[in-house]
């Protein structure tokens, strides 16, 4: 993530440069090659979109709403991430600099003025969100092991779960020059263990199973809108990272293309592929088998069963490795660029300057990613279901909201602005995004929303003691003075 003290006038010139292939930006002291085109940006909103997600949240999807009606669930999340994949869009063409989420809201509400503060917010909830996203993960880990851990108590899937943070702290705590090897070997395993189910589930399919609705599954009630919201906040927690791409938008070629179409075309095809691997284990396991899946133990592994009952044990156990191996490539990435982005926002100076340490021989955020491994351990002690609903809450107030409120704002205050992307029909898109965004919040259990507000007043709270402290916006007048 790199710092944003340039001009307007420069911001655009640089935007004309970025949309020529090869072209190598200058930016926060350095020069990061253009590189990175339209398959490979796909591939890195994909690889992160699909990692343990779609072979944990099965179970939970249909226990949301007790049976397939649930699958409505996935229907809203990707009727919610579609228009916001394109105010992503916008905002990503034309801001094409990493940092993503944090300098569009900085630039919206105003770099030296309230955009600060909203930037501030955003690191802070991220400081809570991404941990939680991560310790889904060691969770969904934990879970898969307990298909070869036969006899696996509640003590220890957080006992696996702690172990797996912690030995992806020490695999971390090191210089790494490149992981490309490691994300590509990661993510062909990931095409495996998918195309493994889909294909299985095509030949076995059953629609009168995957199709086995309960009487009273589309009698809308208050307890349905209810159960709805929850299916659709499973949708988005496993579509998450289709704008992964913004984070490094300064390394795409031609971005004002690249970045819009990647985040488009990663959100509708690994829309069908979750559709196919959810009817493919629902087409061959009867759903009552692991609903509601706090009360069934099969639910944790429903996959390997799944494989079982078509290939027998010894390929089940063989595929809940490949499941587990995802697991941790998934954890891996996540730890490893999360600890990244409150490292870059303290060195910009909209942090806490601890967060800007580097190890002193190995030369790498040790604050930051300690700070961030350590509460995905802690994270991993709640259930899988509140883990979800905490992180996607947390995120939709600053970061989703916040969002379609900077691309407007950005349209009256910067006109003139290059926009290689416009979203259509706008601003229709931007109050569907915002309905649903509204709509999962509003859906989701008074505690999680009261974690979620809370928060952000504690982190408004936070950000203004800190301001005073350092005598900055929006105490600048008053420091003046004294």
């Amino acid at each position: 993530m790199q710092g944003n003290g340039q001009h307007e006038a420069g911001r655009h010139e640089n935007q004309r440069e970025a949309d020529r292939p090869g072209v190598e930006e200058e930016g926060g002291g350095g020069h990061l090659l253009r590189r990175l085109g339209l398959i490979q940006s796909t591939a890195l909103n994909m690889s992160n979109m699909i990692g343990i997600g779609p072979f944990i949240t099965i179970p939970l999807l249909m226990s949301a709403m007790g049976g397939p009606q649930a699958m409505l669930g996935w229907l809203i999340a990707v009727l919610i991430v579609i228009p916001d994949g394109m105010i992503w869009s916008e905002l990503g063409a034309a801001m094409p600099a990493s940092g993503g989420s944090y300098v569009y809201l900085k630039e919206g509400f105003g770099r030296e003025a309230f955009g600060r503060m909203v930037a501030f917010l955003f690191i802070w909830q991220f400081i809570l969100s991404g941990p939680l996203e991560i310790a889904s993960g060691y969770i969904g880990f934990a879970r898969y092991a307990g298909y070869i851990w036969n006899g696996m108590t509640h003590l220890d899937v957080i006992v696996v779960s702690a172990a797996i943070g912690i030995i992806n702290i020490i695999l971390l705590y090191r210089r790494i020059g490149s992981i490309g090897k490691i994300t590509v070997s990661l993510w062909v395993g990931t095409l495996l263990t998918t195309a493994a189910v889909i294909v299985t589930g095509a030949f076995h399919f059953n629609s009168k199973l995957a199709f086995d609705f309960p009487p009273w599954a589309f009698r809308f009630s208050f307890g349905f809108f209810l159960g709805l919201g929850t299916a659709t906040r499973i949708g988005v927690y496993d579509y998450l990272g289709y704008y992964d791409v913004c984070y490094i938008a300064e390394e795409v070629k031609s971005p004002g293309r690249v970045i819009p179409r990647s985040i488009i075309i990663s959100v509708i095809a690994v829309a069908v592929i979750y559709l196919a691997i959810n009817l493919s284990i629902i087409g061959v396991i009867p759903w009552r088998e692991f609903v509601p899946a706090s009360s069934r133990p099969g639910s944790d592994f429903v996959v390997s069963i799944f494989m079982e009952r078509i290939y027998g044990a010894r390929i089940a156990r063989i595929f809940t490795a490949m499941v587990l191996w995802t697991a941790f490539g998934s954890v891996f990435a996540l730890l490893l660029g999360y600890s990244r982005i409150p490292f870059a926002a303290a060195v910009d100076g909209n942090f806490f300057r601890i967060f800007a340490r580097l190890h002193p021989t190995k030369n790498f955020p040790h604050v930051s990613l300690l700070v961030i491994g350590v509460l995905s351990i802690i994270g991993s002690l709640f259930s899988l279901g509140t883990v979800i609903d905490a992180l996607v809450t947390t995120r939709i107030l600053v970061q989703f909201m916040g969002q379609i409120l900077a691309v407007s704002l950005l349209r009256q205050r910067a006109p003139g602005m290059a926009r290689p992307y416009r979203i259509w029909l706008y601003p229709i898109p931007n109050l569907i995004a915002l309905i649903g965004w509204i709509f999962v919040f509003a859906t989701t259990d008074l505690s999680i929303i009261l974690f979620g507000t809370g928060s952000l007043a504690l982190g408004a709270t936070v950000f203004l003691v800190w301001s005073r402290l350092s005598r900055r916006w929006p105490f600048e007048r008053s420091a003046a003075v004294d």
